[in-house]
């Protein structure tokens, strides 16, 4: 019995240790009301890890998102609007934090490449299509010469 009981408590003691090791830290921001926090946390939805590749604010692990989510979650709690915290991220970090860019002329390529793409593609199947319905009902003369070599070459296969 004094055995069995040693042996339930070495294997708590190794389950504690184990799950304690695996555990990653928690965002505990307190908010000072539930509407801010909605904000906030819409906010750090719609901003880029500036150093990870494609992961959110709230998504991301790295000690730069977590010390921005803060950021974020502090400036909404002062009540300082969603254009000003953008203006502030953007300022700070470039235009790498957002995942929707704002529409000016150096970002016209990013929102209208892939509709001016699309429509070159359309385009092009439009043409290809067209001329495969146009010159694809016209018969094919063969010269008389063709001709009599196809003759030998099928009178050769067929004895």
């Amino acid at each position: 019995m004094k055995m069995l009981t040693k042996l339930i408590g070495g294997l708590v003691l190794l389950f504690s240790m184990t799950t304690a090791v695996m555990a990653t830290p928690v965002d505990t921001y307190e908010f000072k009301t539930s509407e801010n926090q909605k904000r906030g946390l819409s906010l750090a939805h719609e901003l880029r890890c500036p150093q990870c590749q494609n992961q959110n604010l709230i998504d991301s692990n790295s000690p730069v998102a977590r010390d921005l989510r803060l950021e974020v979650f502090k400036m909404v709690d002062e009540g300082k609007g969603d254009e000003e915290i953008i203006e502030f991220m953007t300022s700070r970090y470039g235009e790498f934090v957002l995942y929707k860019p704002k529409m000016e002329t150096k970002t016209y390529i990013l929102w209208l490449g892939p509709v001016a793409l699309l429509l070159f593609g359309l385009l092009i199947g439009f043409v290809f299509i067209r001329k495969q319905r146009i010159g694809g009902n016209a018969p094919q003369e063969i010269s008389a010469e063709d001709q009599k070599a196809l003759d030998v070459l099928l009178k050769r296969d067929n004895k």
